[in-house]
């Protein structure tokens, strides 16, 4: 390292200082623009020269130096050439961070619109499943309602069927009155008494007819329509089947035991609305859910015991109760629910039955008709179908129709005739829509299953088949 050196100077004279910082910097600008401009370079009398260094007696260094030519100063080509790189660095400097801040703006402008392009892809989504949700809403809807209408069609295919035959009687009624009229014209009134007894006659065959449509075959099942949805999941509902068509009045028995309260409504449409016409307080607590409401009286199986009990909603008073002689009582022979639905009370075209099981028929099921007046029994049928095995029963036209289970799945699958005292396994399925039935009862007026569906009430229409005798039949 040279030290107080005292410089010659030769050539262009420059300060002390600057030739110093030049001579420093000479490397750094020469690898610089070396670097950059590889065709630029300097020779050696382009740059400071020191050809000789030495120190004194004192110490001090002495340096001979060669400074560069006159046209190397600050004016020659080479210096304003590297002047104007770098004003043009400076300028190229100044326009990347111009073209920063606009990317940097037109980056923040980008993403804003990437956040309004995502808001409306989720909006546009939410309207594609808004959309989806409306269309399957509305699709179920008209699906409900097509369901709804659907236990019609064979009910209007058998009205059908009836119109035709009655009106085949009011073609007959025609004829008749003509010939009566024509008669009477003849003989006058002597012959009316007669006359009149053939018309009776004729209407006793009308009605008789009209008693054997009532009546038929099993064959199919369809609904169910769901009325209500209420009460516990286990329970009760019935209209009375010999009220007149103008009497709708429903009675209502939540749960299948510990309680007295029975509820009234006088339509179907205050039942589905819970406006309640009146509330009884029976004198004993039931069993089961398997009660029936005949001829204004409530027939129905008393707590802990095989005894029948029949109250009469008009007085509020018990007219009779009568002990089922070896039935099976408080969950000893039940269906398959359990429940305490030892004793099942029902009435079909024929009149009023009981179901239950006795340990003398192995716990099998037993069909008795009983007097609805008395509750005495008038006759007993003893079947091999255990009682434990059937999920629900119902009477129709004197055959006991059982099913197979109370859950999802189930079917009717055994039906025993009162008749011909026979019995056939059968494969008729309903659709059991919520899972669980406690109560299956057939109502003859309405030609309809009323049932409680894991607290749904709700109602199936019957397809009956009718086999109509003459009396040219043999």
């Amino acid at each position: 390292m040279l030290k107080d050196c005292t410089w010659e100077k030769s050539g262009c004279p420059e300060p002390v200082s600057m030739r110093v910082l030049l001579s420093v910097l000479y490397p750094v600008l020469s690898l610089t623009i070396f670097g950059l401009y590889p065709s630029m370079t300097f020779g050696p009398k382009e740059g400071w020269q020191v050809y000789s260094s030495a120190q004194d007696a004192d110490g001090r260094c002495i340096c001979t130096v060669v400074a560069p030519e006159q046209s190397l100063c600050s004016r020659d080509a080479k210096s304003r050439q590297l002047r104007q790189l770098l004003e043009k660095v400076q300028n190229m400097s100044q326009s990347i961070e111009v073209l920063n801040l606009r990317t940097q703006r037109d980056f923040q402008y980008v993403m804003k619109m990437e956040n309004q392009m995502k808001g409306l892809r989720t909006k546009f989504r939410q309207i594609e499943d808004d959309r989806k949700s409306i269309m399957a809403r509305n699709f179920q809807e008209l699906k409900d309602k097509m369901d709804e209408l659907k236990p019609l069609i064979p009910v209007l295919e058998q009205y059908k069927m009836d119109a035709a035959l009655i009106s085949q009687f009011k073609e007959e009624i025609r004829n008749l009155s003509a010939v009566l009229t024509g008669i009477q014209e003849e003989l006058g009134a002597y012959d009316y008494d007669e006359l009149y007894q053939r018309v009776l006659r004729l209407d006793s065959r009308l009605r008789s007819c009209m008693g054997k449509l009532t009546c038929g075959k099993l064959m199919k099942i369809t609904g169910p329509a769901t009325i209500k949805t209420s009460g516990t999941r286990f329970g009760a509902w019935m209209t009375d089947p010999l009220a007149s068509t103008r009497n709708n009045r429903i009675w209502y028995m939540d749960g299948y035991t510990n309680s007295k309260i029975v509820r009234e409504y006088k339509t179907v449409d205050d039942f589905v609305a819970g406006v309640v016409s009146r509330t009884y307080s029976l004198p004993f607590k039931w069993e089961g859910t398997n009660h029936m409401v005949y001829n204004g009286s409530l027939y129905y199986n008393k707590y802990q015991s095989n005894i029948i009990v029949k109250y009469s909603f008009e007085t509020g008073t018990v007219l009779a109760q009568r002990a089922l002689e070896f039935a099976g009582f408080h969950n000893m022979y039940p269906y398959t629910w359990g429940g305490y639905s030892d004793i099942d009370v029902m009435a079909d075209e024929l009149g009023m039955w009981v179901v239950y099981a006795t340990n003398q028929n192995a716990g099998n099921v037993v069909i008795s008709q009983i007097d609805p007046d008395t509750l005495q029994v008038l006759k007993t049928w003893n079947t091999e179908y255990s009682k434990r095995n059937g999920g629900e029963s119902f009477m129709i036209c004197g055959t006991l129709y059982i099913t197979n289970s109370h859950l999802s799945g189930a079917k009717v699958y055994y039906a025993y005739s009162t008749k011909t005292s026979t019995y056939e396994y059968i494969d008729i399925p309903f659709h059991n829509q919520y899972f669980h039935i406690s109560m299956l009862d057939y109502n003859a007026r309405e030609r309809a299953l009323y049932a409680w569906n894991n607290g749904h009430q709700v109602i199936f229409n019957v397809t009956l088949f009718h086999v109509i005798k003459t009396d040219d039949d043999s």
